[in-house]
C-alpha cells in the first residue's frame, strides 16, 4: 500500500484565492508535481472535473473555524482522574482508553501486560513522577461505546471543548 504525505486544506480556492466560508462545499485534488504530492482546493464554482494527472480527488465541507482550540486538562488532573477510575469497575473501559491516552502523552509508561485472577489481561502502567504502578484491564469497546467514551473524555478532560 502506498502512503502519501500532503498538506492540509488551505481554506481557500486555488483558482480564485477566495477563502472558503464555514459550511461551504469544495473539492480537493492531489497531483504529483516533481516527485511531491500537492494538494489543491477548489470552490464549487471553479471546479469542473479532476485533472487528468490527478492521483485522487474528493468533495468536502469546510468545518467551522474556531479561534479557540481545545486544550487538554493539566497532566496532574489527568493522572488523578485515571487513578480515581480504579474505584469504578463499571468504567473499566474508560480507564483503559484513558490509560492508553496517558501512555501516548508519556505521562504513564507501559511496562507490559499480565493476567489477573479473573483471567483478564491487564496493562501494567507506571507513573514515573509519582513512582506508582497502575493496572488497567484491557477492554476492547464496541464502536458505539468507543464513541461514547470519546465524548465523555472530551467533556471531562478538555478545557474549552465544544
Amino acid at each position: 500500500m502506498l502512503e502519501f504525505q500532503f498538506q492540509k486544506c488551505t481554506r481557500q480556492c486555488h483558482e480564485s484565492g477566495r477563502e472558503f466560508n464555514s459550511g461551504e462545499e469544495f473539492y480537493s485534488v492531489l497531483i504529483a508535481v516533481g516527485g511531491e504530492v500537492v494538494r489543491r482546493d477548489f470552490s464549487c464554482e471553479h471546479w469542473t472535473e479532476p485533472p487528468g494527472d490527478a492521483i485522487g480527488w474528493w468533495k468536502s465541507e469546510m468545518p467551522e473555524q474556531t479561534s479557540k482550540t481545545a486544550n487538554l486538562a493539566p497532566n496532574d488532573v489527568l493522572i488523578q482522574f485515571f487513578t480515581q477510575l480504579s474505584e469504578q469497575p463499571e468504567k473499566a473501559d474508560l480507564r483503559y482508553i484513558l490509560g492508553l491516552l496517558l501512555v501516548r502523552k508519556r505521562l504513564l509508561r507501559l511496562e507490559g501486560t499480565q493476567v489477573n485472577t479473573d483471567g483478564n489481561e491487564e496493562l501494567v502502567l507506571t507513573d514515573p513522577k509519582q513512582e506508582a504502578e497502575h493496572l488497567a484491564v484491557v477492554i476492547d469497546p464496541t464502536t458505539q461505546r468507543a464513541e461514547a467514551i470519546q465524548r465523555e473524555l472530551t467533556d471531562l478532560l478538555y478545557k474549552d471543548a465544544a
